[in-house]
């Protein structure tokens, strides 16, 4: 059997590279032998050592002259961003300024349960999510929007936990995803190498990352 090529060498933007998943993603991103713009508010917060191909750029998601400058040489983007604090419409106003960045390819992180993902959660789930994130869940929907309309990628996962990765994560489409009364939880890394097949590839739309 001839083994899959591997993806040539992209130069890759982390949004929201400061975070929890963010971390992981620009850790993942560099093994994989990209180069990696890690894009935070604030830059000392990247707690990872400097490297040959990893550059630092500050910006602020509600800023889209800040992003839009973060981005400039990135053909593909991949956002870990969350919400912060109580500051409401930040995923949105991100994914906006992403978008009008115009790269070539975008995957956003968004969650299960919420928008397109809705109906296959369940109404247990949506209604969980509508109490512990509130506000957050219509700024996630916004996000995703935006994101789709693009011809992004959105990954919905389940419940983020800060375990190990699974041996072989993967993504299917959300149509695919198996139905469960609560939806299963996935370790960040896990999720962040979800995150980077899809930017190695062409697949767009609503995909759910599964723990392997």
């Amino acid at each position: 059997m001839t083994p899959a090529p591997t993806p040539a060498p992209l130069q890759i933007a982390v949004l929201g590279a400061s975070g929890a998943t963010g971390l992981h993603l620009v850790r993942q991103a560099l093994e994989r032998g990209h180069t990696v713009v890690a894009v935070a508010r604030r830059l000392e917060r990247i707690g990872i050592g400097d490297q040959p191909r990893l550059l630092r750029r500050a910006a602020d998601a509600t800023d889209p002259r800040s992003v839009a400058e973060a981005l400039r040489d990135s053909p593909v983007v991949v956002s870990g961003l969350g919400a912060v604090g109580k500051e409401r419409g930040v995923l949105t106003a991100g994914a906006r300024a992403v978008v009008a960045a115009r790269p070539e390819r975008v995957v956003w992180l968004g969650a299960f349960g919420t928008g397109p993902s809705a109906t296959a959660a369940g109404p247990l789930t949506r209604n969980l999510l509508r109490v512990v994130l509130r506000a957050e869940v219509e700024d996630k929907v916004s996000a995703d929007t935006l994101v789709l309309a693009a011809g992004g990628t959105v990954v919905h996962a389940g419940p983020l936990t800060n375990g190990p990765g699974g041996a072989s994560p993967r993504a299917v489409a959300l149509e695919r995803a198996p139905r469960r009364f609560f939806p299963a939880p996935i370790s960040r890394a896990s999720v962040a190498a979800v995150m980077l097949d899809a930017a190695e590839s062409s697949v767009s739309g609503v995909i759910v990352p599964l723990d392997g």
